[in-house]
């Protein structure tokens, strides 16, 4: 069949039939733009559900990360409070230190504290090294001289002075400047001098010992003095003065002390004959006063054995008498007792 394009009609007809068409068409498109919607809208719950549980997930570990920082941060304000307090109390020590330091300084300065440091010292090595009746502090001797320390040792040595002497303004000098030979000089000279002082005042024959100790309480300037000063240790020698400190007094009163022990122990030995002589008279007293006793012990024994067997004859005489049948009137006569032998 032929159609006549030229004919209304048809054309009225071809023209529906193309609106249709393209109704259908674009009814197809929509319905697959709202498929594509709704597989877009349900991808978008989706992602929007993933999105909610990563911000729960995301919420929850700042949370912990919050929470364990604040617990670090919380540990380190405690230590560094606790670092603090022990700076405090370091700052504390050292500020308390600065002030005995400063306070040693001014006992130091001053010769007179400077003197009763030395003797403090002085008084706790020989306090410790030595029996109290060992010693005495500021003896006075013959020449009216007071000795810091009089170690009562027997004769021979004889007592023993310890004189405690503190060269530290020559000793500073020195130390500021060892090349100066000012310094070297006047340190010397501040070393003879005591030692010659020690030797005059406190070495006296008959009363004292044939030398003396002069006590450094510094190990610094006993030091010194042994390493680069020899000739003033040689003149100390020399002048019978030997010069100790801390250290090697302790050890020289150790071996003083021995000495005292072996002198106390000989001296208690004749104490010790003497009770022993005693003691064997008095044994002797004993054995003699034992055997005369002894001797009494057996008279008396034999006293009572006599006893004993004149008893036993009497009862058989008594038993014989009774035995005995005596006529009326006649008078019996009276046994004759046999006389008692007294022995002893």
């Amino acid at each position: 069949m032929t159609l006549d394009l030229s004919d209304p009609l048809v054309l009225a007809g071809a023209a529906g039939l193309a609106a249709v068409l393209l109704l259908a068409v674009v009814l197809a498109l929509l319905a697959a733009r709202l498929r594509d919607m709704g597989s877009g809208q349900a991808q978008l719950a989706g992602a929007l559900g993933a999105l909610r549980e990563a911000q729960r997930a995301g919420e929850a570990q700042v949370g912990a990360r919050l929470e364990d920082s604040a617990t670090r941060t919380a540990t380190a304000l405690g230590d560094l409070q606790r670092r603090l307090a022990t700076i405090d109390a370091a700052q504390a020590k050292i500020e308390a230190l600065s002030g005995d330091v400063l306070g040693l300084q001014d006992i130091l300065s001053n010769k007179q504290t400077r003197g009763a440091f030395g003797e403090i010292q002085l008084r706790d090595i020989v306090g410790r090294a030595l029996p109290p009746d060992g010693f005495t502090w500021q003896a006075q001797l013959s020449n009216g001289r007071r000795a810091d320390c009089l170690v009562h040792m027997p004769d021979p040595p004889g007592p023993l002075v310890i004189d405690a002497k503190f060269p530290l303004e020559s000793y500073e000098a020195l130390v500021a400047d060892p090349k100066d030979p000012r310094a070297v000089t006047a340190f010397r000279a501040a070393i003879r001098s005591h030692v010659r002082a020690i030797a005059e005042k406190y070495i006296l024959p008959g009363e004292t010992a044939e030398g003396a100790c002069l006590f450094l309480p510094s190990e610094a300037i006993y030091a010194e003095l042994h390493a680069n000063h020899p000739e003033a240790v040689r003149e100390a020698f020399a002048a019978r003065v030997w010069i100790v400190s801390p250290t090697t007094c302790m050890a020289t009163l150790n071996t003083l002390r021995a000495i005292l022990k072996d002198h106390r122990m000989r001296e208690q030995a004749g104490e010790i004959r003497r009770a022993l002589a005693a003691l064997h008279r008095d044994v002797e007293l004993i054995v003699e006063r034992a055997g005369k006793l002894e001797t009494h012990f057996d008279q008396a024994r034999r006293d009572v054995e006599g006893l004993t067997v004149a008893a036993e004859r009497a009862g058989k005489r008594a038993e014989r008498l009774d035995a005995f049948d005596f006529a009326e009137g006649q008078v019996a006569e009276r046994p004759k007792l046999a006389p008692v032998i007294r022995r002893g």
